[in-house]
């Protein structure tokens, strides 16, 4: 529920193969007149067909933090990794490293690379995603980057790697690459971080409505023991 831009999951179930021992519709007698109705088809049970990632937006929390970042609305952050690819984030935790470089809290780079000056007094990130510094000799701002938003056709065929990190794949298609605030790209907002959109609530009331479902199961099957048990010694 704390993890930062945690998107939550929900599992889709298949059947499986059926064992088919007579056909609907097949015939029943050896003039082939009468159709079987119904016919007998023996289920193997069920399997996970897919977990999809909930992306619906999360609630920002504010940090005091100026190098925070939250997104509202679509989009990822960039960061490169060590093997070189591009992970998308929407973590905004960032820091800054010893060369005064915004990254993760890994140590992975934002892109495009944003260096904040060591001589500077403050910074400011406006919701289009424009980095300025202040610096002690100059009260102008300055600008020093631009941060860069990705979307995906779907969002859903992002490869989870672990610490809130995602990789793109063939589902996912190729990133569109813009500014905040641009159309269909959400805003940056600064010394906030985005909630995991987990609600606690629902799902603690989803998890007490399977635990009392399958207690109820159970029940029926116990009361169904004990009254076989029950004629089986009626004389």
């Amino acid at each position: 529920m704390n993890t930062t831009g945690f998107k939550r999951q929900r599992a889709a179930f298949q059947d499986l193969l059926y064992q088919q021992e007579t056909r609907p519709g097949s015939a029943a007698g050896g003039d082939g007149q009468a159709k079987v109705p119904t016919g007998i088809q023996i289920g193997a049970g069920v399997k996970t067909g897919g977990v999809y990632r909930i992306t619906e937006q999360g609630a920002p929390n504010q940090t005091g933090n100026r190098y925070d970042i939250a997104i509202q609305g679509r989009g990822y952050f960039q960061v490169t990794l060590p093997s070189g690819q591009i992970g998308f984030t929407r973590d905004g935790s960032f820091q800054l490293s010893e060369q005064g470089e915004l990254v993760t809290a890994d140590g992975f780079r934002v892109e495009p690379t944003i260096v904040i000056p060591p001589e500077a007094v403050d910074v400011a990130i406006s919701k289009t995603g424009e980095v300025q510094v202040k610096l002690a000799n100059d009260p102008a701002l300055q600008t020093v980057g631009q941060i860069q938003l990705a979307t995906f056709v779907n969002e859903a065929g992002l490869e989870a790697q672990g610490g809130n990190l995602f990789l793109e794949t063939a589902s996912s298609g190729q990133p569109t690459v813009a500014a905040p605030g641009q159309p269909g790209f959400g805003d940056t907002l600064q010394g906030f971080v985005e909630a995991s959109n987990v609600n606690p609530v629902s799902e603690i009331t989803a998890l007490i409505t399977a635990q009392r479902a399958y207690e109820m199961n159970s029940r029926v099957v116990k009361t169904a023991d004990e009254m076989l048990a029950t004629s089986s010694q009626l004389r």
